[in-house]
């Protein structure tokens, strides 16, 4: 079998039986192209939050199943997303995240108005066939969802507020949508992708893997994993007051009871990884680089509760520092296992009842690749 029916095979279990996906799934060239083509081509991709990109010709750029992209926001407050690549002789014209106030290619000097429209291009009045009106940079569509930019290279993807709508009705009373990034990475690790997913959905790994920092906060039996529903998993987690920022502050008046402890930790398919606390949130936006590597956006921020709070923006910079101590114990651990699983003695063996998102994740794998 290949590794397609292998997961699909693997799925068939009821989850009381289930094991980790099949080993092929990580490893497979073929599956990384399969999901390529009818994953990433199709779904939802999240390039950041639109509070970062707040003037005109702010930017960032990324690569989305081979489509290099720029999401720029336009002096019409627009953000937009387009095409990364020169109409000319096809360079790469921005790189990074910065300000800009045009588009310029480093290779002949072409130059585009933040919508894509040609501006100007030198030397090109002796070809009879040149017209500048017919150039301009293809768009790609580009959503704003509770905050997040959203794209996709589908046209015909239903809107994120309609594929999301059960995310939206579950965490409501946090205001997601007015949560303000203030810092955002770029990394690759040497892993692939659904290690790193599957690592952010469960938390079941927390006590050993992060002994070091975050680990003995975490209470096994206050874990709650429902199943997960078509477009998303989740779980959840109480947190006390030892990290007052975690909690609702004392004037927000929307969330009552437990809610204004719980964290949420939000797997939206594909690759859209959110821990949702009353008072901050992080992001983990992941896509494959190969079946040994992913590109990963990292970033994060707090409610707007708490963005006049001297004493929590001193907290969250603690925080930030937890949080990078985190990520070097998640890269170890990631990468051992993708290391690992290449072995040609490594074997799925049966999952816990904490990590029932990993299950639910891994049949969205297989609903999407057998057709």
């Amino acid at each position: 079998m290949n590794a397609i029916e292998q997961l699909i095979a693997s799925v068939a279990a009821p989850f009381n039986e289930a094991r980790a996906m099949p080993k092929a799934v990580y490893t497979s060239p073929e599956f990384v192209a399969a999901e390529e083509e009818r994953i990433f081509r199709k779904e939802w991709f999240c390039a950041g939050r639109a509070s970062s990109l707040p003037q005109p010709g702010d930017y960032t750029t990324l690569e989305l199943a081979g489509q290099p992209i720029m999401v720029i926001r336009d002096h019409d407050d627009t953000l937009r997303a387009q095409s990364n690549v020169c109409l000319h002789r096809m360079s790469i014209l921005l790189k990074g995240s910065g300000n800009t106030k045009g588009i310029v290619c480093p290779y002949h000097g072409w130059s585009y108005k933040l919508d894509g429209s040609l501006r100007a291009a030198a030397a090109m009045k002796l070809n009879e066939r040149f017209c500048k009106e017919n150039y301009a940079l293809p768009q790609i569509r580009c959503e704003i969802w509770l905050g997040w930019i959203m794209i996709s290279l589908n046209q015909d993807a239903a809107l994120p507020q309609k594929e999301f709508a059960d995310v939206e009705a579950l965490i409501a009373d946090y205001g997601m949508e007015n949560y303000v990034e203030s810092f955002q990475e770029h990394h690759v690790w040497n892993t692939n992708w659904k290690v790193l997913a599957e690592n952010f959905m469960e938390s079941y790994h927390l006590p050993v893997c992060h002994a070091g920092t975050i680990g003995g906060l975490s209470k096994l039996d206050e874990m709650i994993c429902p199943p997960g529903l078509p477009a998303f998993n989740y779980h959840t987690i109480l947190k006390d007051d030892r990290l007052k920022i975690a909690l609702a502050h004392p004037s927000n008046t929307r969330m009552q009871g437990d809610r204004r402890r719980t964290t949420f930790l939000l797997a939206i398919y594909p690759s859209l990884l959110i821990t949702l606390t009353p008072g901050y949130f992080w992001y983990l936006s992941l896509h494959p680089q190969g079946p040994g590597q992913v590109r990963i956006i990292f970033g994060g921020g707090m409610s707007p509760d708490y963005a006049h709070d001297a004493d929590a923006q001193n907290h969250f910079r603690q925080l930030k520092t937890l949080l990078d101590e985190v990520n070097v114990e998640d890269r170890g651990c990631t990468e051992n296992v993708y290391r690992g699983l290449c072995s040609e003695l490594a074997k799925p063996g049966h999952l816990s009842h904490l990590e029932r998102p990993n299950y639910d994740f891994a049949n969205y794998l297989a609903n999407q690749l057998q057709s």
